[in-house]
C-alpha cells in the first residue's frame, strides 16, 4: 500500500491531509457555479461542502438554486457509509442526456442532515464549474466528486494507487 506524502501548502492553501475523517459537512458562503451549453444549471452563495481526509471538497447546492428542471432521476445509487443513501441524477439539455452527473442525499444520517435538499455535482461533465470565480479541476479517479481549486493542496484520492488511502 502506497503511504502517500501530503503536498506541501502554499499560502492561503488548505492541505486535503488535514482534512478529518470521518467526513464533515460545513456551511459555506463561496460563489458556486456550474455552466453547461451556455446555460447556467446551479448557482449559489449558499453550499454545503463536505470534507475528507486525501479529498477535495465535494459541493452542494440548495435545490432552489439548481435548474431542477433539467434533472430527472437516474436509476443508480451508492451508499456512503457517513452520509448514507445517494440518489443520482441525468441531465437533459438540448437533446443530449449525461448520466449520473449529480447526487444528493434525501434521508442523509444526522450528522449530515444539513445535505437534505442539496444536490451536489460532479464537475468532470460540465463545461465550467466556480468557486468563487476560479473554475475547477475534477477530482481524479471518476467516481469522486471533488472540485480541485488552487486554494488545495493533495495529492488527492483517485489517483493511481490511492485505493486504500
Amino acid at each position: 500500500m502506497m503511504h502517500p506524502t501530503p503536498d506541501p501548502k502554499k499560502a492561503g492553501q488548505e492541505s486535503a491531509w488535514d482534512f478529518p475523517r470521518p467526513a464533515i459537512a460545513e456551511l459555506v458562503t463561496s460563489h458556486l457555479k456550474i455552466i453547461y451549453r451556455g446555460v447556467i444549471i446551479a448557482e449559489t452563495r449558499h453550499g454545503v461542502r463536505t470534507l475528507e481526509t486525501s479529498h477535495p471538497p465535494s459541493y452542494y447546492f440548495p435545490r432552489e438554486d439548481v435548474e431542477m428542471n433539467l434533472l430527472s432521476v437516474s436509476k443508480n445509487s451508492s451508499v456512503c457509509k457517513w452520509k448514507g443513501n445517494a440518489t443520482y441524477f441525468d441531465i437533459s439539455l438540448q437533446s443530449e442526456v449525461r448520466r449520473d452527473v449529480a447526487w444528493s442525499y434525501e434521508n442523509p444520517t444526522r450528522p449530515f442532515q444539513m445535505l437534505r435538499n442539496h444536490i451536489a455535482f460532479y464537475s468532470a461533465p460540465f463545461d465550467d464549474c466556480f468557486v468563487d470565480e476560479e473554475k475547477v479541476m475534477p477530482q481524479p479517479g471518476g467516481f469522486y466528486g471533488g472540485w480541485i481549486t488552487s486554494k488545495l493542496a493533495g495529492p488527492f484520492k483517485g489517483i493511481t494507487g490511492s485505493r486504500f488511502w
